[in-house]
């Protein structure tokens, strides 16, 4: 049952935005791809989609440690290349780019000059399971999820909150592959993408900052599960899903009122508003494309402003 109205959600056709140019694809095998697509040669897995205040979309691929930039006429550009896994992203109010990467941490790239530096590699010199994304409040603090390798056989995935002054703290250690990561407009609820447990978790933030009461908040199926996920402006939650071919649009209730279906592959992975607009931009990771699609409400504003 997806609603207590008993009707279908309804249905948007999302279509193609861009795709990776050939000319930017690697076809060869890395650790990467050996580890999580084993026997496929992997030439992209795009993910973390962020704007900036000028319109440019920044897409990272994982296998290939790359970021790459999407101007608004849709000419594609690598700001980075270096020796890491970088999955989400965030814009910070002072333009730079948060990176959530699974063999590095927590980085920031400038990206004027293409430099990546480090934010926190490490938790008391014990190294992340592996960094998966992430997301800012109003106040500058960073909440990013560390998934690794964890699922129901081994739910020790952990989500942490990096407050503005360096103070981490660790907010959940019991997900089975904690993945998207988002909060309500007005701050009060967090949400996270539990992958291999196939749910969307959700926690009230109370005001010690603390989790408080967290449940299942909608739970899905497939051979993979929630990833991604954002806001609008309304509270409705969007979430990617990574084997079911688009992206599930949910109401303050926890029910699905839309689905936005890919025209291409299955492997929906993450998502985000295009800001102040309607539109939201998927990724669709197997096939290195683009989507685009437009939704009942503008995204919820984010802090870089």
């Amino acid at each position: 049952m997806w609603n207590l109205s008993f009707t279908p959600p309804e249905l948007i056709e999302a279509r193609v935005l861009t795709r990776l140019p050939d000319v930017l694809r690697r076809p060869q095998r890395s650790d990467w791809s050996d580890a999580n697509k084993p026997g496929h040669i992997v030439d992209c897995f795009l993910e973390g989609p962020s704007f900036d205040r000028a319109g440019n979309l920044y897409v990272t691929d994982i296998p290939h440690g790359r970021i790459f930039r999407i101007d608004p006429a849709l000419e594609w550009q690598l700001v980075a290349e270096y020796d890491g896994w970088p999955n989400g992203t965030a814009l910070h109010a002072d333009g730079s780019l948060w990176i959530a990467d699974y063999r590095c941490g927590l980085l920031r790239l400038d990206p004027s000059t293409g430099q990546v530096s480090t934010v926190l590699g490490h938790r008391n010199s014990e190294s992340f399971k592996g960094v998966n994304d992430l997301t800012f409040d109003a106040q500058g603090h960073c909440y990013f999820t560390d998934q690794g390798q964890s699922g129901l056989h081994d739910p020790t995935g952990r989500v942490y909150r990096l407050r503005d002054n360096g103070q981490l703290d660790l907010l959940l250690n019991n997900a089975p592959s904690p993945n998207g990561i988002a909060l309500s407009p007005d701050g009060r609820v967090l949400f996270v993408a539990v992958t291999r447990g196939n749910a969307v978790w959700r926690a009230p933030l109370l005001p010690d900052g603390s989790l408080s009461k967290m449940g299942a908040f909608q739970t899905f199926f497939g051979t993979s599960g929630p990833d991604g996920m954002a806001v609008d402006v309304e509270g409705r939650l969007v979430v990617a899903h990574a084997s079911l071919g688009g992206a599930f649009v949910l109401n303050a209730r926890g029910e699905v009122t839309h689905f936005v279906r890919s025209p291409t592959g299955s492997t929906v992975t993450n998502l985000a508003y295009r800001p102040g607009t309607h539109q939201i931009v998927m990724t669709e990771s197997a096939t290195g494309t683009l989507l685009m699609a437009d939704l009942p409400a503008s995204g919820a504003p984010l802090y870089s402003g």
